[in-house]
């Protein structure tokens, strides 16, 4: 039986402004608009776009729009030497299974789309059926998604939890003097698999694990006791795995007014600068990480796939200002990988384009050259896997320190991995 997945809020009281504008935005059929006549390709976009998981969807849209914006400017998409105008479709299922259900079923069935980019999780049960039925070709943000059952799903972009050894493969290079952590999560399937991977990684970096993993209820508000169980071991590294930003935040701003002095990493820091408003810069100087600011000059790197960075991070500021996060880049990513898949096969045919995209075994993942990857751990080889940034405070800004290899990584240790997932019971034919 699958686990509940439940992000909440993302430490949003307000998110992107009033109800109002969000469930205006939700009913979007078409952005940017299009020429009258123009040949289109439409592309489904089947996320939360209102109540309290749209943080992981709605500025995904935003960053859609301005990715077709700019593929529509500059002539839009190749397909078998035609150009056509790319058509965003959005759908809002509230983050609900049966509204997910419906969705795919108006985007296949009625909008024509030929590609559909999720978020995943609960509401993804609910739609396989139809796009397996379909075999329309689906994106989603969560690898854990990902069975056999599923060959028209893929993670092209995002691949929780695994990229987190990297963070701990980095700070056992550069900080060799800390020796012991302890680790904390919300219950749940992204806390669960997420602490596995943690597991694994301070295992190979031969880094003591002080106590087991403290898993809360995601109803806890209170995160005093939480963070005193967690210091009462004097680790040299508080872990905080890949916990809501509702949570960070408060277990930050507690191990703050603990007197914790030690290193702190953690998947996210959404919003991190509200956590160095309410401790201190002092305190959050060298806090690790996962996910840059798409300033970052490393961005620029040849390697980097992903158009012109900065400028886009730029614009989606200028937009909507304070509201960057993970995902206001992750889903226009996967819209590079598609229309490279499309143009590579002159087809918008999802199984084609599929086909494409793993054509090979290697993709353009944002971050550099991947490989497809992941039947070890979910059975099939539909995620792809390459470098992630380490992203430390550093002055009060996001820093991509280093880009690390997770297939170099998983080559050496991928045997501890698989032993801490299977311990954990979060191997696929046990989710099955």
């Amino acid at each position: 039986m699958r686990s509940r997945f439940n992000p909440r809020r993302l430490g949003r009281r307000e998110f992107l402004g009033s109800t109002a504008a969000a469930a205006a935005l939700a009913t979007t059929s078409a952005l940017p608009r299009i020429a009258h006549g123009a040949k289109t390709v439409k592309i489904g976009f089947l996320a939360p776009l209102t109540g309290e998981v749209a943080a992981w969807g709605l500025p995904g849209l935003y960053g859609c729009e301005i990715w077709a914006e700019q593929v529509n400017a500059s002539g839009g998409i190749n397909i078998g030497g035609e150009s056509h105008m790319v058509e965003m479709v959005s759908y809002d299922n509230e983050y609900a299974p049966d509204k997910a259900r419906t969705g795919a079923q108006k985007l296949i069935f009625e909008d024509d789309v030929k590609f559909i980019m999720m978020l995943g999780g609960d509401t993804w049960p609910a739609v396989q059926p139809v796009a397996n039925k379909a075999r329309m070709l689906v994106s989603t943000l969560l690898p854990s998604d990902l069975t056999p059952d599923t060959p028209f799903l893929i993670a092209p972009c995002e691949v929780h939890p695994i990229y987190n050894v990297t963070g701990v493969e980095w700070l056992a290079e550069n900080k060799p003097d800390l020796k012991s952590a302890v680790i904390c999560a919300q219950d749940d399937s992204l806390g669960r698999p997420s602490v596995a991977t943690y597991l694994a990684a301070f295992e190979a970096a031969g880094i003591e694990m002080r106590d087991d993993p403290l898993f809360f209820d995601l109803s806890t508000t209170d995160f005093a006791p939480v963070v005193t169980k967690l210091l009462s071991s004097n680790p040299d590294i508080l872990c905080l795995d890949t916990c809501y930003a509702d949570y960070v935040h408060p277990i930050v701003e507690q191990a703050f007014i603990q007197g914790y002095k030690g290193q702190i990493i953690s998947c996210t820091a959404d919003f991190y600068e509200q956590m160095i408003e309410k401790t201190s810069a002092e305190f959050m100087e060298g806090f690790i990480f996962q996910f840059p600011d798409f300033d970052d000059p490393a961005l620029n790197d040849p390697r980097i796939n992903f158009a012109d960075p900065n400028a886009f991070y730029a614009e989606y500021n200028k937009r909507w200002p304070g509201e960057w996060s993970a995902v206001s880049w992750e889903y226009a990513s996967i819209l590079d990988l598609w229309k490279a898949g499309v143009e590579a096969t002159g087809s918008v045919d999802p199984a084609k384009v599929l086909a494409g995209m793993k054509a090979g075994g290697v993709g353009k993942h944002a971050f550099g050259p991947a490989r497809w990857w992941g039947k070890e751990l979910f059975g099939i080889d539909n995620a792809l896997v390459g470098d992630w940034p380490v992203v430390v405070i550093e002055g009060g800004k996001a820093r991509i320190k280093e880009f690390k290899s997770i297939p170099a990584w998983w080559d050496k240790h991928g045997d501890i991995m698989i032993k801490h997932f299977t311990e954990m019971g979060e191997m696929y034919h046990q989710r099955a």
